[in-house]
């Protein structure tokens, strides 16, 4: 057979992708000239270099020729209800700290959020994440006042995007020892409920807000929920100084001390921030297996300081790329991760292209246990696949050009088309699964609501 040709000839495939330059992302980390996906019942059959030959006509053929074709990127922390908040004009002091941040600007929010704002803005940020290349994001909704059935609510506007979602509601005790119970009540009916429906596109987890937030007990029941039904946790953890001061003042240990100390820290456990982290702190990670969920962007917003990302790649540490609900578009944040280290050691050789996009991908996907699903494109994996047109790019777009382009030249808004499960959800910029529209509207609405309530703007 001619080294250049390819037969898939026991599949019927539903969808080929063909003469794209292909990212894999694989183990080899191969980049393919002139090659082609094959997708059977939403799963990759093969991806290889020259043309396919097909048992029988493929359903749709997308020609990538002249495209960059590479795994979707995954947002591994995020809060999709921040996006209502964008451009707020906020009649407050300008917070100093994050501690203000959090007093001034979020908690007052969560207090006025509805089950239909947890529903708008989770629609407006899943077609914000299609329009600019991620495919799946992991998130936790705060809303003292919608906590039964919001799940539910944020689960149909990912559903109606068709792309993939973890989703929890953030447990916290800073009111209530009983609103900390509530909460995690509302993940565990929401799992059974995934668990039972065999949803495939939304799972559930476990979410804490943070060490400052959380008691020893509710620490506990979380734990042993999440290793009953074997789904993740996620929590805050040194994000701020407030958070690891109140650690050492009320319990004389080190965030990380203490999470390990009461059996949270396991290796389904992914740990946001980890800004205010020691090297001691470094090595509790590494033995338990946690992870960690780097926010570049949202920590260069709120001033906290910079996360030892370094440290943890050199130690082997998994980590993945979030936005924490402030920018949504994962090139920018996998842009911000590239260069805010670099900066900050003063080294411009730490954190190569490589490494960045690594953690917007399968580092993602690693952090969540789906590192076997999702996170590449490889053979046996489901078909979730972005095809970037690098038409402004200034210089040739090559297989050994390519990741620098990915990195330093490409933008969401080059995103072209999306496919999640091989099922096309974004084809040449127009959405197939939302009106961009009515999607709009329903955002712009719940968020002049939730302006007026926190009075930032008068009522017309």
């Amino acid at each position: 057979m001619h080294a250049d040709v390819f037969v898939v000839s026991d599949w019927m495939v539903d969808l080929l992708i063909k003469n794209g330059l292909i990212v894999t992302m694989d183990k080899d980390r191969r980049i393919i000239a002139d090659g082609s996906i094959a997708v059977e019942d939403g799963r990759i059959v093969s991806v290889k270099r020259g043309k396919a030959k097909t048992k029988s006509k493929p359903e749709e053929t997308i020609d990538a020729l002249g495209r960059i074709v590479m795994p979707g990127l995954i947002c591994s922390h995020t809060h999709l209800y921040g996006m209502l908040l964008r451009g707020a004009p906020l009649k407050i002091d300008p917070p100093t700290d994050f501690s203000q941040i959090l007093q001034r600007v979020w908690w007052p929010m969560d207090e006025m959020m509805t089950r239909e704002d947890a529903y708008a803005s989770a629609l407006i940020s899943c077609l914000e994440f299609i329009k600019t290349g991620t495919t799946m994001f992991a998130d936790t909704f705060s809303g003292p006042n919608a906590i039964t059935g919001v799940l539910d609510r944020i689960a149909a506007a990912v559903e109606q995007s068709g792309m993939r979602g973890i989703i929890a509601f953030e447990a916290t005790e800073r009111r209530t020892h009983a609103e900390g119970a509530k909460g995690t009540k509302e993940n565990e009916r929401f799992i059974r409920k995934v668990k039972k429906e065999r949803m495939r596109r939304v799972q559930g987890m476990f979410s804490i807000h943070a060490s400052f937030t959380v008691s020893d007990e509710l620490f506990h029941y979380v734990r042993e929920l999440a290793s009953r039904y074997k789904v993740p946790v996620t929590i805050h953890a040194s994000e701020g100084l407030a958070d690891l001061y109140h650690s050492l003042e009320r319990f004389g240990k080190r965030i990380i001390e203490r999470l390990n100390d009461e059996g949270l820290l396991v290796q389904d456990v992914v740990l946001a921030h980890c800004v205010h982290v020691n090297d001691d702190e470094l090595a509790i990670l590494k033995k338990t297996g946690a992870k960690v969920a780097h926010n570049p962007m949202s920590n260069m917003l709120n001033a906290v300081g910079v996360a030892p990302v370094v440290k943890m790649l050199l130690m082997g540490i998994p980590v993945g790329l979030g936005n924490d609900g402030y920018i949504f578009d994962g090139f920018e944040n996998l842009r911000a991760a590239f260069l805010l280290h670099k900066v900050a050691l003063r080294d411009p050789r730490v954190i190569s292209p490589m490494e960045a996009l690594e953690m917007a991908t399968i580092r993602g996907a690693e952090l969540y246990g789906l590192g076997n699903e999702l996170g590449s494109i490889e053979s046996g994996k489901l078909a979730d696949v972005i095809i970037i047109n690098p038409a402004i790019a200034p210089t040739p777009v090559r297989p050994e050009s390519v990741i620098g382009h990915v990195v330093n030249t490409v933008d969401g808004d080059d995103v072209e088309t999306v496919v999640v499960g091989g099922k096309v959800v974004m084809r040449e910029r127009k959405m197939q699964t939302l009106d961009e529209v009515e999607a709009v509207k329903v955002a712009r609405k719940s968020a002049e609501k939730l302006w007026q309530k926190l009075g930032a703007i008068r009522r017309r």
